[in-house]
């Protein structure tokens, strides 16, 4: 098949790293795949990939959070109208809103017939533009998919949308508790304090991270030990989290803690994907007490690093994970969160992948998706062969 995939930017979040593993492996099972992405001049994938990649010229523009995704949304849409052999690509599959609105927008004009969509989960947006786009993005597809059972659920209910599960996965190749060269690369680059009680949060800074009550968590559990480091990995986004940032240094400040290379809370920024391995094993914990997730997909690759992890008592992690192959926290309680903090630093390393990383795994992420590509293609065919018969004869 030749399949299309689309994600919204070039920056290391969960949807790209999803886009990026799923395109990889559906290379593997032997189908030519292109990733498209809007992008600005010079900017480039942060990941290798062996896939094509075909990149919308989208130049940053001021204006307000909305502006910033029309002009994505328009990038998206121009460069795919402008695409020869645009007609010859069997799926047009993509992961967020952009694109999708871009796709919706050449469905009305008769470009295309028809896309996927998958949904991670459902945004909130206080601009009422924004928010329209989300909800066209799903509303518009021809198919829906989603990544665990509770947004699938979800979308149903709320948008009475029927969409199938297809399940993430972690590459347990890249993914190991064993050390490489990167390690003590990382190590020198990072002063992150003595090891023995360092708390790993990946995605930096946001509201549904439930980052401010993991700090208040942390606070807790410095109580007895001293020595612990917050490391707040990453937090390149398109979305803005500035409030969120300010609450969250005011709240440290306000305990006395330092905020720093080697201080009680290590803030990395974006961190070279290369390294990512390497800051899962240099972590003795990864936590991850989110209030909203799509799949979670940092607690799997932690596990996999041989790093305990803390996670929600709430879905969809309750979906893959079992009882005892994570601590598990109330995300609306830090003396919860704070426990299960202890309780992992209790439990100590792993010296390989967990079962759980073994049940999700991206060769059986493609091939459900190739399999729903096909009923996807067959239905589509089916509606042009009833369409192109005379009218008498469809009736």
């Amino acid at each position: 098949m030749k399949i299309g995939l689309l994600t919204h930017s070039l920056l290391p979040r969960g949807g790209v790293v999803h886009v990026l593993e799923l395109g990889r492996a559906l290379h593997q099972r032997g189908h030519e795949v292109t990733i498209f992405a809007p992008a600005a001049s010079g900017q480039t994938l942060f990941r290798a990939t062996p896939c094509r990649v075909s990149l919308a010229p989208c130049e940053a523009r001021g204006g307000d959070f909305a502006a910033q995704v029309r002009a994505r949304i328009d990038a998206m849409r121009s460069h795919l109208a402008a695409l020869a052999g645009l007609d010859t690509f069997d799926v047009l599959h993509t992961h967020d809103g952009i694109g999708a609105n871009a796709l919706a927008d050449l469905v009305e004009a008769g470009r295309i017939a028809g896309y996927l969509r998958t949904v991670h989960h459902v945004d909130r947006f206080p601009d009422p533009q924004v928010q329209a786009w989300e909800e066209r993005s799903i509303r518009a597809a021809t198919r829906v998919l989603c990544v665990s059972a509770v947004w699938q659920q979800r979308l149903l209910t709320v948008h009475g949308i029927e969409a199938q599960q297809v399940a993430n996965g972690v590459d347990l190749e890249r993914f190991t508790p064993q050390r490489d060269t990167q390690d003590d690369a990382l190590e020198a680059a990072m002063h992150l304090g003595p090891r023995g009680a360092r708390i790993l949060a990946v995605g930096g800074v946001e509201a549904r991270k439930n980052t401010r009550r993991l700090l208040a968590a942390f606070i807790e559990l410095r109580k007895t030990r001293p020595e612990a480091r917050l490391i707040v990995a990453g937090g390149a986004s398109l979305l803005p989290h500035d409030a969120e940032a300010r609450a969250f240094r005011e709240a440290a400040e306000a305990a006395g803690l330092a905020i720093g290379p080697g201080q009680a809370i290590v803030p990395t920024g974006p961190v070279p994907d290369a390294w990512m391995p390497a800051l899962y094993r240099a972590a003795d914990v990864v936590a991850m007490p989110s209030l909203v997730e799509g799949f979670g997909l940092a607690a799997l690759e932690g596990l996999a690093c041989g790093t305990p992890v803390v996670v929600s008592a709430i879905a969809p992690f309750t979906e893959h994970f079992g009882e005892h192959d994570v601590a598990w926290a109330d995300p609306l309680q830090p003396s919860s969160i704070a426990a299960a903090l202890e309780r992992a630093l209790q439990r100590g390393r792993y010296h390989m992948a967990p079962p759980v990383c073994h049940r999700h795994a991206w060769p059986a992420s493609a091939a459900r998706h190739e399999a729903l590509y096909r009923d996807f293609i067959d239905s589509r065919d089916d509606t042009h062969a009833r369409d192109a018969l005379p009218a008498a004869l469809a009736g």
